[in-house]
């Protein structure tokens, strides 16, 4: 059987709007710092990804740069990333969708993007042996640099609605 660890990553804390369109906001220091954060946490919970989905804002890519050098990969190691403006407006089901066209080979993917679609994607996918404080977790929301941890048996083609378990939630 085929086990896939599926991360979401809620963007880290981004600048206030201002006068820069909503996609341009960049990371606030605090954000940066929540990124780096991010990825030694990963690393030592063993979810250093194979593939990464990401939305095009400018928050999410510096989420995901920061989170990268933090996970101390190089070469070879580094992994795919897709850079995409679906992720920038999409909804639970063009997400799943996303994941499901994923190639089974990548044990590990990381989506990198916004609430409340990451929490919503989570709480979706979380099936019946999923952690009941996760899923309530998910149910309101999660906050800046949160990640949502969900097995998935299987191919992620198979991916739908209650076929993961959401294993946790956790913060920087």
């Amino acid at each position: 059987m085929n086990r896939h660890r599926l991360v979401l990553l809620r963007h880290a804390k981004a600048e206030h709007a201002g006068a820069v369109v909503d996609h341009d906001r960049p990371l606030a220091l605090v954000g940066r710092r929540q990124s780096s954060t991010v990825g030694a946490n990963l690393v030592h919970a063993d979810l250093v990804p194979e593939h990464v989905l990401c939305s095009s804002s400018l928050r999410t890519r510096q989420t995901w740069d920061l989170v990268r050098t933090a996970l101390g990969v190089a070469g070879a190691t580094q992994p795919a990333v897709t850079v995409t403006d679906e992720l920038y407006d999409a909804g639970t089901g063009e997400v799943i969708e996303l994941v499901r066209a994923v190639p089974d080979d990548v044990r590990t993917l990381l989506v990198v993007g916004h609430e409340p679609t990451v929490s919503h994607v989570a709480a979706t996918l979380a099936g019946p042996a999923s952690d009941e404080a996760a899923v309530a977790r998910v149910r309101i929301g999660v906050p800046t640099a949160a990640w949502c941890v969900l097995e998935v048996d299987g191919a992620w083609a198979d991916l739908a609605a209650g076929t993961a378990r959401l294993t946790g939630v956790e913060t920087p």
